[in-house]
């Protein structure tokens, strides 16, 4: 068996896994109620959600420019801004959600000559937006059991998988990444240090990265708005922090762009906080497909050559 036809084989098998994962999730809740939710979304939250995603490509590849210039690499904002919509249209379509930002490293570590300083100012322009991230769950989970929004209540059988599935792949997904990065921190530690901890620095970094997570949280809340589910600050408070919960959900390099994992949390986390999980999910599935819709900019420059050297 050739290796092209390996990596087709598990691509397609990735494909599948993430469709079986989608029609799990949608087979435990109301499916009529679901569709009944997605239909409630008005077509009019499009242009200012689709709007945000274009905020946060052109603010992503300026926090990535600024990183790599700590590195000493030359990148121009208008390629950073090409190259960001093919990586982010590539992380959409291939299995992992990593793919489009290992080309992107490529593809500017050969025009800049340098390869392992762009890998890591690829890799540490990602951790940057990781840790706000991170930090804005670990908030928004603290905020939602203090205030007695977040309660474990009774579970019927499909949704007792959904929890034994979620805590697995939580589990499993932290391992892994746990051991990968700790082995690959070691050999960044300067790098680190110049373009994410340096004093003057990571001011910068983490104002960008929590924009990013802004304009991210924003396109939920756009959906939320549009489907007439906010009716107050609270309620914003609410779909925002279980929204920051579902984007890390997606880091789990398990399926194509998060789907079904994402799903599956969503499913989870509504009933937990009073809700319709039908609301949840069908939040997470609009979410997915106009992320889509926002990358494919993107195809455009699958056929344009790496950026050029200075």
């Amino acid at each position: 068996m050739t290796e092209l036809r390996q990596r087709r084989l598990r691509l397609a098998a990735r494909w599948l896994f993430t469709v079986l994962i989608i029609g799990f999730v949608i087979r435990s809740v109301d499916a009529s109620a679901l569709f009944e939710e997605l239909a409630r979304v008005s077509s009019y939250v499009l242009l200012p959600a689709l709007a945000l995603t274009v905020f946060q490509v052109a603010l992503s590849a300026w926090r990535w420019r600024y990183t790599v210039e700590r590195l000493g690499l030359a990148l121009s904002y208008p390629v950073a801004i090409r190259e960001y919509y093919l990586a982010t249209f590539l992380n959409q379509v291939l299995p992992g959600g990593v793919f489009g930002d290992v080309n992107r490293a490529w593809r500017h570590g050969s025009g800049a000559g340098e390869r392992l300083s762009a890998v890591h100012g690829v890799a540490i322009e990602r951790l940057s937006g990781q840790l706000v991230l991170g930090l804005v769950v670990a908030l928004s989970v603290g905020w939602l059991v203090s205030s007695g929004h977040l309660t474990i209540g009774p579970w019927d059988g499909g949704g007792q998988w959904l929890v034994i599935l979620a805590v697995v792949v939580v589990l499993g997904g932290w391992l892994v990444l746990r051991t990968a990065v700790a082995s690959y921190l070691q050999r960044l530690r300067h790098d680190l240090y110049q373009s994410l901890l340096k004093r003057t620095v990571l001011p910068v970094q983490l104002g960008s990265s929590l924009l990013v997570l802004a304009s991210y949280l924003g396109v939920f809340l756009c959906l939320a708005w549009g489907a007439d589910y906010l009716d107050g600050v609270e309620s914003v408070a609410v779909i925002a922090g279980l929204g920051s919960i579902l984007l890390l959900s997606m880091v789990i390099p398990l399926t194509v762009a998060g789907w079904g994992i994402r799903e599956g949390a969503a499913a989870v986390l509504w009933p937990m906080v009073g809700l319709p999980a039908e609301q949840g999910v069908a939040l997470s599935v609009g979410y997915g497909a106009l992320v889509l819709v926002s990358s494919l900019p993107g195809v455009v420059f699958l056929f344009i050559g790496q950026p050029e050297k200075g």
